[in-house]
């Protein structure tokens, strides 16, 4: 699976600065098709709306987490197997092993820059 600059990408956090700086990030390594959902619940009806390439989601969020959000697209036939990265402020390890046994495919630290974020890219789309 190759890297399509035009794909789709969905960015998901609650927090607005976040989502702007993701944003600037996708833009700097030439994604501009990027939307964005504030929560777990916008982001799977917009996913249940619209096919995207990647999802880009935070772990902490309310009513639903990224956590919960990568389990109701794992579990969901149409959406299992979009690529999923998730963004954390603490690394965790529990929470990383239970991301991964969720089927995250990647995981971001922040703060991060878009070299990070290309490297994590590249690596979910096997570059």
């Amino acid at each position: 699976m190759s890297i399509d600059a035009t794909m789709p990408i969905l960015v998901v956090d609650d927090y607005k600065t976040m989502v702007r700086i993701i944003r600037n990030l996708l833009k700097q390594l030439g994604f501009n098709n990027v939307d964005d959902a504030a929560d777990g619940v916008e982001a799977l009806s917009k996913l249940r709306e619209k096919k995207y390439g990647l999802v880009i989601s935070d772990w902490n969020m309310e009513p639903m987490t990224g956590y919960e959000l990568l389990k109701e697209v794992r579990g969901d036939e149409t959406l299992n197997r979009t690529p999923f990265i998730m963004v954390t402020a603490e690394s965790k390890t529990e929470n990383v092993i239970a991301a991964k046994k969720a089927g995250v495919n990647n995981y971001i630290v922040k703060p991060f820059n878009a070299q990070t974020l290309k490297g994590k890219i590249n690596a979910v789309f096997g570059e």
